[in-house]
């Protein structure tokens, strides 16, 4: 990656590493489901300027379906779900089940999309789905006042972007980014918009929870996928790739210091475990390494 590129990498994993700590300020007082409403709308609100030539706007149109399932499994419902983690979960902590998505989307792709698991990606998996298990053990408690649910409603979103991961390869990778991202957003909004307006808080909302719903949609919906985007089309799928083990060290880090929250062994383990995994599941610690021994 060119010394820009790796710029970009560093402030996207910020801005979706700050989308956690967004979500846990924010989302005890908007709640969840009206929290992400202000995102999608906000967010599609700025993105949608990006159709304005006729051709976006046709394939738009056209591809109205599977662009609803698109921001219904990629935005809507796990956006949802992260929300409803954070309102117990620590923003890092929610942060690391969520880079466990690579797993769903290798197992829900060799289940229903014929997408073969190599060799590489089961040690990957595997291990992966063991720094999901160090991070959660003792915190899986379902009872009244535990944290099982909450847990269960992040790895729930790690199933949507699986889902929506391997739709959107088989079914739209045809599409321009611009058009997948203002798409997406777009149907989320309005998915969004009964349940979101029904569940409007009656109590007034701090300025503080306010400013974390808005920075959530400029900076880490609209700039953020931008930015994404960019690093794509600039650097290649595979570094934008390494993107999914940055943004929990970011979350985790602007977690302690702006949360206090706590950095115990168990996590550091979980967190360690999980990002490898991750890495080789998704290749980046090959390719990384095979880059070294060209050198």
């Amino acid at each position: 990656m060119s010394p820009a590129d790796t710029l970009r990498l560093l402030l996207l994993s910020s801005l979706w590493g700050f989308s956690f700590i967004f979500m846990r300020v924010a989302a005890p007082e908007f709640g969840a489901v009206s929290l992400i409403l202000l995102r999608m709308a906000l967010g599609a609100a700025l993105l949608i300027p990006l159709l304005a030539k006729p051709e976006y706007l046709r394939l738009l149109r056209q591809h109205l379906g599977p662009l609803f399932v698109l921001g219904l499994t990629t935005a809507a419902l796990p956006y949802t779900l992260l929300a409803l983690a954070t309102m117990r979960l620590e923003a890092g902590f929610t942060s690391l089940i969520n880079a466990a998505t690579p797993i769903a989307t290798a197992l829900i792709g060799a289940a229903f999309f014929a997408t073969p698991i190599l060799r590489q990606q089961t040690l990957g998996l595997t291990l992966a789905l063991f720094g999901v298990a160090v991070l959660s053990g003792g915190r899986l408690d379902f009872s009244a006042g535990g944290d099982g649910w909450f847990i269960l409603a992040a790895v729930g979103a790690t199933v949507c972007y699986g889902i929506g991961g391997n739709y959107s390869r088989t079914r739209l990778s045809h599409l321009p980014s611009r058009v997948l991202a203002a798409g997406s957003c777009a149907v989320a909004a309005l998915v969004l918009l009964v349940p979101g307006l029904l569940l409007w808080p009656q109590e007034p909302v701090s300025g503080t929870a306010w400013g974390a719903a808005l920075c959530l949609a400029a900076l880490s919906t609209s700039g953020a996928l931008l930015l994404y985007f960019q690093v794509l089309a600039s650097a290649g799928a595979t570094a934008a790739s390494t993107v999914t083990m940055l943004v929990p060290v970011s979350a985790l880090a602007w977690g302690f210091l702006l949360l206090d929250e706590a950095l115990s062994l168990q996590v550091l383990a979980g967190m360690v475990i999980t990002l490898l995994g991750t890495g080789i599941a998704t290749g980046v610690v090959r390719s990384r390494r095979k880059r070294m021994l060209h050198l």
